[in-house]
């Protein structure tokens, strides 16, 4: 009990926890291929509608400024993703260009099969760049298509890839299912691209998504390949592939989607493709909102960063498609930021970071809140009260005493659910602003 450090005054970590700022990673090095930009893609329009999002053109088009508002001059999300077989969905992509054309901050382009059939569909669209859906693993190769096999695969893949290449348009291939794909046939496959690519303009060089379909990728550099995420990046650096020409396009099936896409970029990838509120397919998408608080974390974007309060009209946007965000999600869920508990209750009146990962209502938007309940205590009816008519009262106070008394009556009684303001408000009527509250 002599050590000097027991008499010290109150050290908060500001490094790694400022105080108007998202945590930062503090960095003692970086990682050794760090890339040395980072950034988003989003694909709310095609992996979202395919988890079921119903857009009609106009809520399209809604999404697509609600994300540019939220991305602003950042460069956090980078492009988004259309697709091109449905009238409504060729009428979103429409209008999304001529924004793009008029100087919103996100590319729109375009996601279809890699068959030439496919590639047809676009050559006239106006669009620079386009995904290619390749599917890689033999669960696909062998069983999707006739003929099967790995060598009619690539070859319709990479009959798909000169069309596309000889239209102007850039190739993306999306490399389905790539954690469960024979690395040989990957590598393979990978090589052949470029060697097709090598006769055309550098602007036409193309990118790779490597696609985690399933969830079944690990974060670890120790396990072997396919499914170590780590693995797969650094195998298409050897190969040549650039970072800045990488993607990762993650699945959340075995709950990893978060830690999959961390690994990727300190693995050397450049950008991760998902979808603000992690919306998709199953189990969903990578999070985009998440995605980039860790790379704000880890030090990119600096002053120009993405606005997270603009992502509260999309939780909202989603609400009215009866589509709502789960009630814990992440930052924006109705109870992300909500205590039942007594002890944290108290914590929050006392010192308000001491239960608050950041400054949400600065960074977020939205509130810290207390729910009233059978285990939310004195502590908790001091915070409500606070924050409603923005008076701290001494827990002794009669009214505090008298509103408490009639919420323990009504637990003791056999009441379930959390009592709301306006049921004690009555108590309180001549303290603070109601009209203001």
């Amino acid at each position: 009990m002599s050590l000097p450090v027991f008499d010290a005054g109150p050290d908060y970590l500001e490094t790694y926890f400022p105080q108007d700022a998202f945590p930062k990673y503090g960095w003692s090095s970086l990682p050794s291929n760090f890339p040395a930009e980072a950034w988003t893609t989003e694909t709310t329009h095609r992996d979202g509608q395919q988890g079921g999002l119903p857009f009609t053109t106009k809520q399209s088009v809604e999404v697509y400024q609600i994300l540019c508002d939220f991305t602003g001059k950042s460069g956090a999300i980078r492009q988004a993703e259309f697709f091109v077989y449905r009238a409504q969905d060729l009428s979103a992509l429409r209008a999304i260009q001529e924004k793009y054309a008029g100087g919103a901050p996100i590319e729109p382009t375009t996601w279809i099969r890699a068959s030439t059939t496919d590639v047809a569909l676009i050559k006239k669209l106006g669009i620079a760049e386009s995904g290619l859906l390749a599917s890689m693993s033999d669960y696909h190769v062998f069983h999707k298509f006739r003929p099967a096999g790995r060598r009619s695969a690539a070859s319709n893949y990479l009959d798909a890839v000169k069309m596309t290449l000889d239209a102007g348009i850039r190739p993306r291939l999306h490399l389905e299912d790539a954690t469960r794909a024979a690395p040989a046939f990957l590598a393979g496959f990978v090589e052949a691209v470029i060697e097709v690519a090598s006769d055309y303009p550098p602007a036409l060089c193309p990118k790779f998504r490597v696609c985690d379909t399933l969830g079944l990728g690990l974060p670890y550099d120790d396990i072997p390949l396919p499914r170590s995420v780590p693995k797969l990046i650094q195998e298409f650096f050897r190969i040549g592939v650039q970072s800045q020409n990488l993607e990762f396009h993650p699945h959340n099936d075995t709950g990893l989607v978060l830690a999959n896409s961390l690994a990727a970029i300190r693995a050397g990838c450049s950008a991760i493709n998902g979808t603000c509120l992690g919306k998709g397919e199953r189990t969903g998408n990578a999070p985009l909102e998440l995605i980039l608080l860790h790379l704000m974390g880890m030090g990119y974007f600096g002053a120009e960063h993405p606005e997270f309060r603009v992502l509260n009209r999309l939780v909202d946007l989603y609400a009215d498609l009866a589509q709502p965000i789960s009630e814990k999600y992440p930052l924006y869920g109705r109870d992300a930021h909500r205590t039942r508990a007594g002890i944290h209750a108290d914590g929050l009146n006392k010192f308000w970071p001491m239960y608050a990962p950041f400054n949400v209502p600065f960074l977020i938007g939205r509130p810290l809140e207390v729910s009233l309940t059978k285990d939310s205590g004195l502590a908790g009816l001091i915070f409500v009260v606070n924050q409603q008519l923005h008076r701290q009262l001494d827990k002794n106070d009669p009214a505090l005493q008298e509103a408490n008394h009639w919420m323990m009556q009504e637990f003791a009684g056999g009441r379930q659910t959390a009592i709301e303001w306006e049921e004690i408000s009555r108590f309180f009527s001549g303290i603070g602003d109601h009209r203001a509250a």
